[in-house]
């Protein structure tokens, strides 16, 4: 069916064949196992359907790519050379070749997420969006008379308008969570120790921005979804990771208030959190990355990740 598809769908000619020829072969080859333990007698469920932006690795298997070990290239049919680390001679024959999606993320104040591939998400700040309704029910509910049918309404107002920002945030959370697992393989992240940046300081506007962006609860939803998917999420030391170049490693020195990262040493220049999101994935994969050309930050707004699928169902059901 493979030539037909590509008349149909001519973006297939931009991959190579042996990498659609495996995608056919692991789907039969789940559909086969899936019938022999059935009738070896064991339970087994349905297959999980895998929609668009599921499948993500490429597999090179037999031919379509070559290694130059001398200069640390790998070729590949379709795609081009790209620059490799090998930590050891490799000896033998290699048979195949998977490629693999791989994220480094960094959190922020002035944007949610950053990420290296260059997309900038907007920080919705639920809470204050709605702190100024909130800060009118709770000055009505300071004069009303304690014990009152009022008192009890506007409690019960103030209860529910703290549920409607949760649910807005969790909304917020799951979606983007979903939507890196089910585009990267690999995602690495900073281990960061949220108690301690709220400690640090006597600012209660910092902690309530803090608060409010909820980095860890993103972590734990990115941590249990790469799980049930098979991806894995790395935490890494969030040490230098903003002082660091991530084009030639140099330390550079910039207090907060500066957004642009500028290296004296090398020249790289970019954004300060974009720069992060590069060092984080470089400490994450225990490997150097070339220094890249500079490209603007793709903005990508709060309505835009709101708009996006719900989650799908764990299982398929007829």
């Amino acid at each position: 069916m493979i030539p037909s598809l590509k008349l149909v769908n001519p973006k297939l000619n931009c991959v190579y064949s042996k990498v659609l020829q495996m995608v056919n072969y692991t789907l039969w080859s789940n559909i086969k196992g899936l019938f022999a333990s059935k009738k070896n007698g064991r339970k087994v469920g349905h297959i999980r359907f895998k929609g668009y932006g599921w499948y993500n690795t490429l597999n090179y298997n037999q031919s379509g790519f070559k290694v130059d070990q001398d200069h640390g290239i790998l070729h590949l049919s379709k795609i081009g050379d790209m620059r490799i680390k090998i930590y050891r001679k490799i000896e033998g024959c290699i048979k195949a070749v998977i490629i693999k999606g791989v994220v480094g993320l960094d959190v922020g104040l002035t944007s949610f997420v950053v990420d290296s591939v260059g997309n900038e998400i907007e920080n919705p700040r639920c809470a204050k969006q709605s702190s100024d309704k909130l800060a009118r029910l709770q000055r009505k509910l300071a004069r009303a008379v304690r014990g009152s049918n009022n008192y009890k309404s506007l409690k019960d107002k103030i209860a529910k308008l703290h549920k409607r920002i949760n649910c807005q945030r969790d909304d917020f959370l799951h979606k983007l969570s979903r939507t890196y697992v089910n585009n990267f393989d690999i995602i690495c992240v900073e281990d960061l120790d949220i108690i301690g940046l709220k400690e640090k300081g006597h600012n209660n506007g910092m902690h309530r921005c803090i608060h409010d962006a909820s980095w860890s609860k993103f972590v734990f939803m990115l941590s249990y979804k790469a799980q049930s998917a098979g991806r894995k999420l790395i935490k890494v030391d969030p040490r230098n990771t903003t002082q660091r170049c991530s084009a030639c490693g140099s330390i550079v020195k910039k207090d907060l208030s500066i957004r642009v990262h500028e290296c004296p040493y090398c020249g790289f220049s970019c954004d300060r959190d974009y720069n992060a999101s590069r060092n984080i994935l470089i400490t994450g994969m225990e490997q150097p990355v070339a220094p890249i050309e500079l490209k603007p930050l793709h903005h990508i707004s709060v309505v835009q990740v709101l708009a996006m699928k719900w989650e799908a169902a764990p299982f398929r059901t007829r």
